[in-house]
């Protein structure tokens, strides 16, 4: 009923950039929260950036000052900008909405790959 299409993942050299976005989509009633986590190979999955419909955001220490989240409520969908990026970076970033159907869920896209490497 509700899909989480992720987009922008891809090859970068350190130092580089790329922009990830999300789109949500299906018999959506509302949506709160939105964000990206990421899963390493071989590690847990770990929060990146969250943003609340208001606006207010919250970042992990690790990518703070390099990383920007935004959302354009109208179109669902929720933007991460990464700079300065690192071979540490290199993961499957999921990302995750809190929506109202019938009641709040939590919903996960299937993952984009960011892998930075020179």
């Amino acid at each position: 009923q509700v899909q989480l299409v992720e987009s922008g993942g891809g090859l970068v050299q350190p130092g580089g950039s790329l922009r990830l976005s999300c789109a949500a989509s299906g018999s959506i009633f509302s949506i709160n929260a939105m964000g990206w986590y990421r899963q390493a190979p071989g590690k847990q999955r770990e929060l990146v950036a969250t943003i609340t419909r208001g606006g207010t955001t919250n970042y992990a220490d690790s990518v703070k000052g390099r990383s920007t989240i935004s959302r354009d409520n109208a179109k669902d969908t929720v933007y991460l900008q990464m700079n300065s990026l690192k071979p540490e970076d290199t993961a499957v970033y999921y990302c995750y909405a809190r929506i109202f159907i019938r009641t709040w869920d939590d919903y996960w896209g299937p993952g984009t790959q960011v892998t930075v490497s020179s």
